[in-house]
């Protein structure tokens, strides 16, 4: 069996709602039948078959190929199987993903694994704004898994962030742990402004020590053993988080306008 490949014809002109070609959706249909599925294109809609060059038969794992950054919505609610976009993905990249893994070899556009429940996404170059974060309307981030980022990353990265880990290997933009409630944020490169204003729990892990508003307290440089145990978790990711092994940082709380339950651990 080959992997089920999607071959962009052309760049499409409007944003496209890649929802419905996920593994999970797609199992038991064939070539045929897939494309006929009726996708939305901008303010009307388009069959997979007018937009794609279909083939392959191994529904569990897809490949989009010449992929644009008009590809929106690629991998939302999979629950099982792989999916690998050989270049760029639009918006919403993993939105809700429950199982499986997505591999972006390009760039992302905004809003990233929003409400991700489980699984493992890759990127290999830039996301955009809103990683990991909340969509409009909800008050629920991430809630749980992996994402790995191999470049930088935009503005608000975990903004209402519940659970899971998000790893950038770059730099992070303005507001990272913006209102972040649990899990973890590892960031290597540099940051923006304004990093874990009104953060009400998790961990911030930081290579380099941010400019920090007032409502971080600084608690000094502390030895901390627990970090054994978070680097080891890292060793099965393909990421330089793998690498690390400092147990001294420098402990941050915050945010103090919000109770103070934040931490942010800058590695000395």
């Amino acid at each position: 069996m080959s992997a089920l490949t999607f071959k962009l014809k052309q760049t499409p002109q409007f944003s496209v709602n890649c929802s419905p070609l996920t593994p999970n959706t797609l199992a038991g249909k064939s070539a045929q039948d897939i494309a006929k599925i009726n996708l939305e294109y901008g303010n009307s809609s388009v069959t997979a078959g007018e937009l794609f060059h279909i083939s392959g038969n191994d529904c569990e794992h897809i490949i989009f190929q010449n992929a644009t950054d008009k590809l929106d919505y690629i991998g939302a609610n999979m629950t099982s199987g792989q999916i690998t976009v050989e270049g760029d993905a639009g918006a919403y990249l993993g939105y809700h993903l429950k199982n499986g893994k997505i591999d972006c070899k390009g760039n992302t556009a905004a809003f990233v694994a929003c409400s991700m429940r489980s699984g493992l996404i890759t990127i290999h170059g830039n996301t955009g704004d809103f990683l990991g974060a909340g969509t409009d309307g909800s008050r629920k981030g991430m809630l749980g898994g992996t994402v790995i980022v191999k470049g930088n990353a935009g503005d608000r990265v975990g903004d209402q962030m519940r659970r899971g880990l998000i790893l950038i290997e770059g730099n992070a933009g303005d507001y990272c742990a913006s209102r972040m409630i649990a899990g973890t944020i590892g960031v290597l490169g540099n940051l923006g402004t304004y990093t874990a204003f009104n953060m009400h729990r998790g961990t911030l892990l930081l290579k380099k020590q941010p400019h920090l508003h007032a409502t971080i307290q600084d608690c000094g440089t502390h030895t901390l053993p627990f970090l054994n145990l978070l680097f080891k978790s890292f060793s099965r990711l393909d990421t330089p988080f793998s690498q690390l092994n400092a147990q001294r940082v420098r402990r941050f709380v915050g945010d103090a306008a919000y109770k103070g339950n934040g931490e942010i651990l800058v590695m000395t």
